[in-house]
């Protein structure tokens, strides 16, 4: 009779913990394909604004603090903005007409069909 194969944690006095805080990232990020439509730069910044977001989603961080952090340019900061936006993941509020600075919230994922 077989027995279901064991799984061994390599390193057990190591296991990871979610820490108290407010960044976490669905896993439906993977699950439901987005991962397949993000870019990198979409990605380091989707998970920039998790980690930064206050608990109702909300960041304050400016366009060249995250710019930096990433290691974007201005132009890649504003296509993967753009891409998250299109995709509904985050939403955008400048605190003045025409400033590249505002509010981001990141959003809850869109539900998507498994079919």
């Amino acid at each position: 009779m077989k027995t279901p194969m064991q799984r061994v944690v390599p390193r057990p006095d190591h296991v990871r913990r979610v820490p108290d805080g407010f960044g976490w990232i669905d896993h439906r990020l993977r699950r439901d394909g987005f991962l397949a439509e993000l870019t990198l730069e979409d990605l380091a910044l989707y998970v920039f604004l998790v980690l930064a977001a206050g608990p109702d989603g909300v960041s304050w961080y400016r366009k060249e603090t995250i710019s930096a952090d990433l290691g974007l340019s201005w132009e890649q900061f504003e296509r993967a903005r753009e891409r998250l936006l299109e995709r509904e993941l985050i939403a955008f509020l400048p605190f003045r007409p025409d400033d590249p600075n505002g509010y981001y919230q990141v959003l809850p994922l869109p539900e998507r069909s498994h079919a």
